[in-house]
């Protein structure tokens, strides 16, 4: 036994970190155990693209974390963490390349732009602005508050009616298609939701898409998409560096093997040298099929749970490239002003079918790209005149046939990676010619060196779960469930596979803290009682 700590996480990406911190708030003495030779998690970078260029290794844009009330707690600027923004916030070529449409950080330019390009789609922009200030604030709370989020949902429903009441609801609950067609005349803001709700796995023309689309389109009007001035990384070491100056421990290459159980209540952690005694809380933030499935001995996975776990489903794996460019992108027609984010689809029904494509199993034909403009959005992250600049998309894990027809697997070997790489790339041309002739270096990510670089990105699956409805809410991350407990004592679920599911926001993290907290003041009444 190498020691004895009151709570012991395992896992120090943000989530894990943001449960560390909240206990040390507390007074409990916590130790933060981590596979990888450093903190972060899916919020890293480096520099392994080009000596002088930084690129995010996994996630880069965080409007989630701006927003959240889980993260602004810490005042994270007193170590070492600083925004930074670019002129605008997200941009998609439509018309051929024609025009770009543009979320521009000032809503007021956004509106114009989009009247340029379709009259009276600028008053409707703001209309939907407006009632986004009257209600947004509420739901952000609500959606990273533990389920059910009582406080957060009184305030919303008591402003519910300002913004239309049901029929509001029900317009969240549609399709982004939809909400876009009703709502615009024209492409650009209809593109723009459509890209937005395409950051999760819901497919566009479904219901529930609306949320993912209206939610992420409106805190790029309120809170912009930012980025940690020096590189994505900046984030997660400032949670460590206020997590050790409190008298937290942090240990890097400890890969955790096993969580030991007695008599239904969790005791202690193992990694493959020591063994850590745990005095009240083990927090998992850790993805659920490796937490019951590996971590866990069989024997305690209390059965509802094991039987639960069998339907459980993962979202999309991802193919990830990252590019040092000797320029600026030569985009065929120049943005009207420089956005961070830039989606490549040639229309909301060419990004529908592309969707669609994974979720059936199919390589995609055309892949949606998601791109960040690093430099664009924080000069310091490559020399002056250059770009380091990054895509994704979403492959399906098992694929029944290549969309494209050029006989790519999806084994997502080096090989099957570099060819769909090179498809990704031949998007970029599409719509900035010399494109190729910037590259200085490219680096591919397929799902197989994600997951090696974190163990819960399995498969390249980004966000802990499906964010589909039936895996959601009190499904999440099986029925019944919907909350950080784990039907262990003692034992909490805190990653992405908790309650509220992906995006760099830390409510799984907090809300496993508060648990533990309240399970522990909760003991504590008990045996003064008795």
């Amino acid at each position: 036994m190498t020691g004895a700590y009151d709570a012991v996480v395992v896992g120090a990406g943000p989530n894990g970190l943001v449960a560390a911190n909240h206990l040390v708030d507390a007074g409990w003495s916590v130790l933060v155990l981590e596979a990888q030779p450093d903190v972060g998690g899916a919020v890293r970078s480096d520099r392994s693209v080009h000596p002088d260029f930084v690129h995010d290794t996994f996630s880069a844009f965080y409007p989630l974390a701006a927003a959240s009330p889980n993260i602004k707690a810490f005042h994270l600027e007193r170590y070492g963490l600083t925004w930074v923004h670019a002129p605008a916030v997200l941009a998609n070529p439509i018309d051929e390349g024609a025009h770009w449409a543009v979320l521009h950080r000032d809503r007021e330019v956004t509106a114009a732009l989009f009247d340029e390009l379709a009259p009276g789609d600028g008053e409707a922009w703001l209309e939907l602005c407006a009632q986004w200030d009257t209600i947004g604030g509420d739901i952000v709370d609500a959606l990273l508050a533990p389920f059910p989020p009582v406080r957060a949902g009184a305030r919303a429903l008591a402003r519910l009616r300002k913004v239309g009441g049901l029929e509001y609801v029900k317009e969240l609950l549609s399709p982004v298609t939809d909400v876009g067609k009703v709502r615009f005349r024209g492409e650009a803001p209809r593109i723009l939701l459509a890209g937005n709700a395409g950051h999760a796995d819901i497919p566009l023309d479904s219901a529930g898409s609306a949320v993912m689309g209206i939610l992420l389109a409106m805190l790029g009007q309120t809170e912009g998409f930012p980025v940690p001035q020096g590189g994505s990384g900046m984030l997660t070491q400032a949670l460590a560096t206020r997590l050790r100056s409190l008298g937290g421990d942090i240990r890097c290459s400890a890969e955790v093997v096993g969580i030991d159980v007695d008599r239904g209540r969790v005791t202690a952690v193992r990694t493959r040298d020591d063994r850590y005694a745990v005095g009240r809380a083990v927090l998992a933030d850790v993805l659920a099929t490796n937490l019951y499935g590996k971590l866990l001995d069989p024997g305690d996975v209390p059965p509802k749970v094991a039987r639960g776990m069998r339907s459980f489903r993962l979202d999309p794996g991802t193919i990830k490239v990252d590019w040092a460019l000797d320029g600026p992108v030569p985009w065929a027609t120049p943005t009207p002003y420089g956005a961070g984010t830039v989606h490549i689809a040639d229309s909301v029904v060419q990004m529908s079918e592309a969707l669609a494509q994974v979720t059936a199993g199919a390589i995609p034909s055309d892949p949606f790209l998601l791109t960040g403009q690093m430099t664009t959005t924080d000069p310091t992250r490559s020399p002056a005149g250059t770009e380091s600049l990054w895509a994704y998309t979403h492959v399906p894990h098992g694929a029944a046939y290549d969309g494209g027809g050029e006989g790519i697997r999806g084994t997502w070997d080096d090989d099957d990676c570099q060819r769909f790489a090179d498809r990704m790339q031949a998007r970029m041309v599409k719509y900035a010619p010399d494109f190729e002739s910037r590259i200085l270096a490219r680096r591919v990510l397929g799902p197989r060196q994600m997951e090696s670089l974190d163990a819960n990105l399995q498969g390249g699956a980004l966000n802990g779960g499906t964010a589909n409805l039936h895996q959601q809410l009190v499904f999440r991350p099986v029925p019944g469930l919907g909350r950080a407990e784990t039907g262990v004592r003692g034992l909490y679920l805190a990653s992405a596979s908790a309650h509220p599911g992906g995006g760099v926001h830390g409510a799984p993290g907090m809300n496993a803290a508060r648990a533990a907290l309240a399970h522990e003041r909760a003991a504590a009444a008990f045996r003064l009682l008795t």
